[in-house]
């Protein structure tokens, strides 16, 4: 029986490279479409983040969540909603003040940062385990913080995704593991090429997989050019994989691509490495 692997299509992120893209999805309903023709092309799950639909920057807004979700569910597609619970955590020092946010800084109380999820009860919600130089900001993400988002997910029902960025991420998220937060098995995203975290290098990813507690359930992303190597290296040692413009613009050098396309590359890489994809990816296996 071929290895099966779980397809995740990340449609849109919070990157401000998205003017770009002479396409890129920003409108609720531009957003769910992606989806939808994501599930289509072979994505069993979607990760989502939201937009203003004005200027397009990032958005934390819990109604262009809910507009999203609705239209997905009410399309009848059955793929599986992974939420974004990242916003609300960057700070950027203040100029005069250290101590205080500068502008770009966006720190919330952990459990604001769930507002979306409590409301619209999705499949799955990324939890960022660790705080890290995220390009020109810090991503702050306290473990006190984290217990908290971890224990109200774990009350909600809902699977979390646990998104690391460095090693030492692993190593707590092994630790909310064995204090009860976690429920196993545990789903990890190893997450690669970002700047100034862990780059997309396959000794990187051989050593992050290695250090994931025995039975977890993992997938890796690679940003840009690495989208595609770390997904054919992921599926090679046995994990899952994600793609999507939320990582890479491109289809090919020069040509952009939509979600779909992406998927569809991806699903042949898969097949190629002699896996199958699964068709809906179910809590049970992931």
């Amino acid at each position: 029986m071929s290895p099966e692997v779980i397809l995740t299509c990340a449609v849109t992120g919070g990157h401000a490279n998205f003017g770009e893209h002479p396409d890129y999805p920003i409108t609720p309903e531009q957003i769910a479409q992606s989806c939808i023709d994501a599930r289509q092309a072979g994505a069993a799950i979607a990760h989502i983040h939201v937009r203003d639909p004005e200027t397009g920057h990032r958005s934390g807004e819990p109604a262009l969540f809910r507009e999203v979700v609705e239209r997905v569910r009410e399309s009848g597609s059955d793929i599986l909603i992974n939420l974004t619970t990242s916003e609300g955590a960057r700070f950027v020092p203040g100029p005069e003040d250290a101590s205080i946010g500068g502008p770009g800084t966006t720190l919330i109380q952990p459990l604001e940062r769930l507002v979306h999820v409590e409301e619209l009860r999705p499949d799955i919600c990324t939890l960022d385990v660790g705080t890290f130089n995220f390009g020109e900001q810090i991503f702050v993400n306290t473990p006190e913080h984290l217990r908290v988002m971890a224990r109200r997910i774990r009350e909600l029902g809902i699977k979390p995704e646990m998104e690391v960025f460095e090693p030492g991420h692993i190593m707590f998220a092994r630790r909310l593991i064995e204090e009860g937060y976690i429920e196993v098995p545990p789903m990890f995203q190893l997450c690669l090429g970002i700047p100034h975290a862990s780059p997309a290098r396959p000794e990187v990813l051989n050593l992050m997989q290695s250090l994931l507690p025995e039975g977890a359930n993992w997938a890796a992303l690679g940003i840009s050019r690495w989208e595609f190597q770390v997904a054919a290296q992921a599926v090679s040692l046995g994990g899952h994989c994600r793609v999507g413009l939320e990582d890479n613009l491109y289809l090919s050098k020069g040509e952009f691509a939509t979600n779909a396309q992406l998927v569809a590359k991806a699903v042949r890489v898969i097949r190629a490495l002699g896996a199958d994809v699964v068709e809906r990816g179910g809590l049970g296996r992931f």
